[in-house]
């Protein structure tokens, strides 16, 4: 009983959770991204956990990070997120981070409800 009430307690949650994360974003990251397409200062997030980095075509990367390749998956953004310059020297991207792991988690979680198809979230190993 108590798992079913716990586990209706984080379903009930996560929309929360990603308004929580909304506000966040619009409070640190809202000044240079947008979630539509195009941003003329930083390059849009709409669709950014899963994607390719340095992918799309209407947005002038730094060197260093189309050399970092690879793509955004939420360990990947937790890691940019946290510190820009210190995980990819030579990023464009002039901002100090997040430091608090509960606001990056929910920054990440909102990021998450942007895409049109939603790569799967990682599930917990037993």
């Amino acid at each position: 009983m108590r798992l079913a009430i716990t586990l209706l307690f984080v379903l009930a949650a996560a929309p929360a959770l990603a308004a929580t994360g909304q506000d966040v974003f619009t409070d640190k990251c809202g000044d240079c991204h947008t979630v539509d397409p195009p941003s003329g200062t930083a390059p849009s997030l709409k669709g950014v956990v899963g994607r390719k980095a340095a992918s799309l075509a209407d947005f002038q990367y730094s060197a260093a990070l189309k050399a970092k390749g690879g793509t955004w998956t939420e360990a990947e953004l937790d890691a940019f997120i946290a510190n820009p310059k210190a995980y990819i020297p030579g990023t464009a991207m002039g901002f100090a981070g997040i430091a608090k792991d509960s606001e990056r988690a929910d920054v990440i979680d909102y990021l998450h409800t942007l895409a049109d198809s939603p790569v799967p979230l990682p599930t917990a190993s037993k």
